[in-house]
């Protein structure tokens, strides 16, 4: 089991810029990526940013391209979400995952953490 906790969200203005880290902790051998999601009111559970638990590989959604930046600190067992300009449409509950190799999916998630861009 691996269990994920969020941290980081708040009121930002349009503009802004946040840093959302996951913590992550138990079985983490048992994963080989972490993503970001992101659910608006209304709206479907959209995939942000990914990386590798244990290599650099990074995948972002266009409309974060050149905004948003995913790290990983393998010390501290800790994914980061560096977000910047940030626009009224960032506005979203954010989650951490881990995906599990054996089975291919996103099987662990954390609690999310509110994001909410003023205009």
């Amino acid at each position: 089991q691996v269990r994920l906790v969020e941290s980081g969200g708040r009121l930002v203005q349009a503009g802004g810029s946040l840093r959302l880290s996951c913590a992550a902790s138990g079985r983490t051998l048992g994963i080989d990526r972490m993503g970001w999601f992101r659910q608006a009111p209304g709206k479907e559970r959209e995939l942000v940013a990914t990386i590798g638990w244990s290599s650099d590989s990074t995948y972002y959604i266009d409309s974060v391209v050149g905004r948003f930046t995913v790290s990983r600190d393998n010390t501290k067992n800790t994914v980061r979400l560096q977000m910047n300009s940030l626009k009224p449409e960032d506005t979203a509950v954010y989650y951490c995952a881990a995906r599990r190799v054996i089975t291919n999916d996103y099987a662990y998630w954390g609690q999310g953490t509110q994001v909410t861009v003023s205009s």
